[in-house]
């Protein structure tokens, strides 16, 4: 995996964990969930580029 794509996997987590915290502190669940959505997304990327990094070896 490249560091580019661990590190745009790295932020698009932490921008859902951010968006999560925001949603429960204002009681917004759409942002909540819109938060856990981009959280599992960015797990979804890493786990797919893991799956690359593995078959080029």
């Amino acid at each position: 995996m490249s560091f580019v794509d661990k590190a745009k996997n790295a932020a698009e987590d932490l921008a859902g964990k951010a968006k999560e915290a925001v949603g429960k502190v204002t009681g917004d669940e759409n942002l909540e969930a819109e938060g856990k959505v981009d959280q599992s997304t960015a797990d979804l990327k890493d786990a797919g580029e893991k799956v690359k990094d593995a078959f080029k070896h």
